[in-house]
């Protein structure tokens, strides 16, 4: 953590730093690699990421926690590629974050000011959890000032905002009903700022990394759906690329929660998996360093990433409601029989057809 009088965005070429650390050429190419791939990019481009993060200055960057459950920080710190140590000390300047920085009280507050005052329009910051809007914000004050008062001001003069969470980004839990603080998400609370949302609960640092990345490389955020969500991390339904969409087509589900077909790896549809509605890039970049997500892992998708999940989306384990333009709840149960069908249909059709062959041929012979 850099002291406040110290040059926030010191001109050190990247690569050199990471070489004194430890890490190879062939190891920092596939870090590019793994971020072209990340933000479905072509492999040619990791290359050009190469370069941008080489030359590219250490941008300063403030990191906000308002009400959460610092899950989106323990997501952070659990980061390998690349760790949360490279994050600090060689690719971001991050000069100030409640949970990692060095000093605490009055000289917390006086680095943020500093990046505030010193570096305005120059700076990214980084908001975690939902922002109170309720009775002028006292549901949650830091340093004698809201959060909404303080996210007005931070975000207000940054050069980029980003919502880490689903809380920051829709307001998430803290605002499910009845919503007694009057908990909103970081566009609502800040309304007209330069802002990307990255939902999840909690968001994949993956995705945290690749959205950086992309900033550094093409010197703009990526581009982003109607909700304000990264494309390559949010262009894609769930369902559609899970591993157990094989067992939905067959109308294989699981019924009970270790009855054969869990243990089987079958469609969790029926045990409340809300993949249908949901679009993220879990089932191809997962998580724990590519281990593995709630899906393979035995558990149906809440949909997390989501607006008003908490409200939309549960019960969690009740199958989903009516799903516009899917229909999936009107077909699941007749799949597996309409398969089974196609194929006895088939079968039997095939059967015919070389009964009546082997007749045809008896006779001519």
């Amino acid at each position: 953590m850099k002291s406040p009088g110290d040059d926030f965005t010191e001109d050190i070429a990247l690569l050199q730093k990471l070489k004194d650390r430890g890490l190879s050429r062939r190891d920092f190419m596939k870090f590019c690699a793994a971020m072209a791939a990340t933000l479905a990019l072509p492999a040619s481009f990791a290359g050009k990421i190469a370069e941008a993060v080489e030359k590219a200055k250490r941008p300063s960057l403030v990191w906000l926690e308002f009400q959460d459950c610092a899950g989106n920080t323990e997501a952070l710190l659990r980061a390998t590629k690349p760790t949360i140590t490279e994050l600090v000390l060689d690719i971001l300047s991050i000069d100030y974050h409640e949970t990692i920085m060095a000093p605490a009280g009055h000289q917390a507050e006086k680095s943020l000011e500093d990046v505030v005052n010193n570096q305005k329009g120059k700076y990214i910051a980084v908001v975690e959890g939902s922002i109170p809007m309720a009775d002028n914000g006292v549901y949650c004050c830091i340093g004698g000032k809201s959060a909404i008062e303080i996210a007005r001001k931070v975000c207000g003069n940054a050069m980029a905002t980003i919502a880490v969470g689903t809380c920051a980004a829709f307001g998430g839990l803290p605002a499910a009903k009845p919503n007694p603080t009057g908990a909103v998400s970081v566009k609502e609370a800040v309304p007209g700022i330069t802002l990307l949302n990255l939902p999840g609960c909690p968001a994949n640092v993956e995705n945290i990394t690749a959205t950086i990345v992309h900033f550094l490389t093409f010197g703009k955020l990526p581009a982003t759906d109607e909700l304000g969500r990264p494309y390559f991390a949010h262009g894609k339904r769930i369902h559609d690329n899970c591993e157990r969409r094989a067992h939905f087509d067959a109308g294989q589900f699981v019924r009970a929660w270790g009855d054969e077909g869990h243990r089987k790896g079958w469609c969790l549809y029926e045990m409340g998996c809300k993949g249908p509605e949901a679009f993220y890039n879990c089932p191809t970049v997962k998580y724990n360093a590519g281990t593995s997500w709630p899906v393979q892992a035995g558990h149906g998708c809440i949909a997390c990433a989501v607006p008003n999940f908490w409200d939309t989306m549960t019960p969690f384990y009740k199958r989903l409601p009516n799903v516009p333009g899917f229909g999936v709840e009107n077909t699941a149960d007749k799949i597996g029989a309409g398969v089974a069908g196609v194929v006895a249909a088939g079968i039997a059709a095939h059967r015919i057809a070389r009964a009546v062959k082997g007749k045809d041929e008896s006779k001519d012979k």
